[in-house]
């Protein structure tokens, strides 16, 4: 599947139809790492049977815009009810300093579990900015699942020494972040390729760099 988006020659809906796969995949894998706990139902043949249930109050998805909120319909589709919270960060021009332009979070979100979602993650300065939001609405940095289709190392490790209790997931890591703040060797434009539109000619893989 990589194989597919990452190639430039890929018609924007085998990108979608593709990226939408590995998003369900990789949101259903970083439910697992969720807190369960034994319980015990009747079947309908009268027996009973030991399983799990969530140990939680509930799961808020909070998506950085723009890319991140093509992730919540696979989020929707696995979790039934779950909140949607979004941000918008952006990247200072004159300074290269990420800045936070719209934040709408759910309510007692201190209390849920968060899957925050971006596409691709390069420096990793977005999503520590974000995490940071989290933190300062009492979100317990322990409860935080950072979610990323591509992750550059640099990203990984930014994000892991400043937060080392949140929960990184991606579906692969590149090695190299270029002076442009481009993954190397990367996926393009993940949002003007899923929603095709045009990228300006300084693009990064990320509408900012984060």
């Amino acid at each position: 599947m990589h194989t597919i988006i990452r190639n430039r020659e890929t018609s924007r809906d085998e990108f979608i139809f593709y990226s939408r796969r590995l998003m369900r995949l990789l949101i259903e894998y970083a439910l697992s790492f969720l807190p369960f706990r034994t319980c015990t139902v009747q079947t309908p043949q009268g027996h009973e049977y030991e399983g799990r249930t969530y140990d939680g109050k509930r799961i808020t998805g909070v998506s950085i815009l723009r890319a991140g909120e093509t992730m919540e319909p696979a989020l929707r589709a696995v979790c039934k009810d779950v909140r949607i919270g979004t941000i918008l960060i952006q990247t200072n021009p004159s300074t290269g300093e990420p800045e936070l332009h719209y934040l709408r979070l759910p309510k007692d979100i201190s209390e849920d579990h968060v899957i925050l979602m971006d596409c691709t993650v390069s420096t990793g300065a977005a999503a520590m900015m974000a995490v940071r939001v989290l933190l300062d609405h009492e979100v317990p940095e322990d409860k935080i699942f950072l979610l990323s289709l591509l992750m550059a190392e640099l990203g990984v490790h930014s994000v892991a020494y400043a937060f080392p209790r949140v929960r990184i997931l991606t579906t692969a890591v590149d090695k190299k972040v270029n002076d442009m703040f481009r993954i190397i060797p990367g996926i393009g434009n993940f949002g003007d390729r899923y929603f095709g539109t045009d990228a300006p000619a300084d693009w990064s893989d990320e509408d900012d760099p984060a």
